[in-house]
């Protein structure tokens, strides 16, 4: 199914796998990118369940649009182990304009696709996704 302001429709995989990282918690992180010629969305990397949040924000590049989903543990004030699914809209203020309209555009119909996520971020640069503000998002 095609996106009507974009025209882009979400590979199954993408659905697959974020289902897996939900439930069977088989993955840190996924990053997706989109397919200009395919036009659909599609996994471009998975982080295994040992990566590091570095190993996440190092897979994004530093000039493309990308969405990502990163699996969030943390420990509560009242000492709880939890974990929060974070969407990123990764759009860097040096990619370019038609990638940036199309992630815009496309992105709030493709976050539909991902049920279960909990809390989303908008940013343009790694500051803006740093482990501190993922931290106090997440709580």
């Amino acid at each position: 199914m095609a996106n009507a302001a974009s025209g882009m429709a979400v590979n199954d995989e993408c659905k697959l796998k974020f289902l897996e990282l939900k439930s069977k918690r088989t993955h840190r992180f996924i990053v997706f990118k989109i397919e200009e010629k395919l036009k659909q969305v599609v996994v471009e990397k998975l982080g295994g369940p040992s990566q590091s949040y570095e190993d996440f924000a190092a897979s994004l590049p530093a000039n493309e649009c990308r969405y990502a989903v990163y699996d969030f543990d943390f420990v509560t004030e009242e000492n709880c182990q939890k974990s929060r699914i974070f969407f990123i809209a990764w759009s860097p203020d040096d990619s370019k304009v038609r990638s940036k309209m199309i992630y815009a555009s496309s992105k709030d119909r493709f976050k539909r696709e991902l049920d279960g996520i909990q809390v989303e971020l908008q940013a343009t640069d790694p500051t803006e996704m740093g482990l501190d503000v993922i931290r106090s998002r997440a709580n």
